[in-house]
């Protein structure tokens, strides 16, 4: 049986929020077979469960937002990509603030806590969620339209291209596959940072966003070139972040999938609409379990080695 996977300890990390600046800590628990990720909110009088899931995104504006009762965490996506990356199942995230941590801006500090906490195997069979027709949302057309789609894959893949039509992402890959039958999530995504350009920062700080954001958390951008003194950690490290955010944003499903993602010019927004797309018609999924491992798709199956 291809099992469930939680935590074997719990794991504690501080940091700042990207968009409130405010400082935050969070602790990863393990949680019980079929629970799924949930985010407490501890800080509040009487704390708040909110199980992820794709009807619990409220707000999609920078980063993707969920809700219960009344309470919200903010940018869920690179902590739950991390998850995705991970195969993990079940985890109970208690959160002091409204925004997860920030850390270095990309999903590697979340893949280092919870392989340092370590993965435990549960005995309770892992569920997918299994595409069984293609679905595709999009937005406007010619020069403007952006799209996403699902379509059957006995596995996960994703494609992503971007058009940034900007000097310092040009000149790097705009269009990237990760398999993870054959890639490694925590080589070649996790690392890839969340990024920003000047003229919108200043915009954003006086709207009351990105106000703990900073060249040590995110690749920063001028009119013309890449201003942190490192550069980038992968050629194409713009896109490669857009697929980090996709699998978080896809992975607050609830369940990992089996599908084939592909997308241009997508974002939070989008891809919650995906789910919702996907959820709204019942003939295009199914709920699966492997009895037997060797009939689950190669890269689902194994556990990622630590690093």
């Amino acid at each position: 049986m291809l099992k469930q996977r939680t935590l074997q300890t719990l794991t504690r990390a501080v940091g700042v929020g990207l968009h409130s600046g405010q400082r935050v800590e969070l602790t990863l628990r393990p949680a019980p077979p079929d629970t799924g990720v949930v985010f407490r909110r501890v800080d509040l009088p009487q704390p708040v469960d909110i199980p992820v899931s794709a009807t619990a995104v409220t707000d999609t504006r920078m980063a993707s937002t969920i809700s219960a009762q009344g309470a919200k965490v903010h940018t869920v996506e690179h902590l739950m990509s991390a998850c995705a990356g991970l195969g993990l199942d079940n985890l109970y995230v208690d959160i002091t603030a409204e925004e997860v941590p920030i850390l270095d801006g990309s999903s590697a500090s979340f893949v280092f806590l919870l392989q340092s906490a370590g993965i435990e195997l549960q005995n309770a069979p892992k569920r997918f969620i299994r595409v069984l027709k293609t679905v595709q949302v999009q937005e406007g057309e010619g020069d403007n339209i952006k799209w996403a789609r699902l379509s059957p894959h006995h596995g996960y893949k994703l494609s992503f291209e971007i058009d940034f039509q900007h000097p310092a992402v040009d000149s790097t890959g705009q269009r990237v596959e990760f398999d993870t039958e054959t890639g490694s999530y925590v080589k070649d995504i996790a690392r890839a940072r969340t990024f920003g350009f000047t003229k919108d920062v200043e915009m954003m700080r006086a709207n009351g966003l990105a106000l703990g954001g900073g060249l040590d958390n995110a690749i920063v951008m001028d009119d013309y070139k890449v201003l942190n003194s490192e550069g980038l950690r992968y050629d194409d490290e713009f896109v490669k972040h857009k697929i980090l955010d996709a699998m978080g944003d896809l992975f607050l499903l609830g369940r990992p999938l089996l599908a084939a993602y592909s997308a241009f010019r997508s974002g939070h927004a989008m891809n919650n609409r995906l789910l919702r797309e996907l959820l709204s018609h019942a003939d295009a999924y199914e709920l699966v379990s492997f009895e037997d491992e060797r009939q689950a798709p190669r890269g689902l199956a194994q556990l990622a080695p630590a690093w």
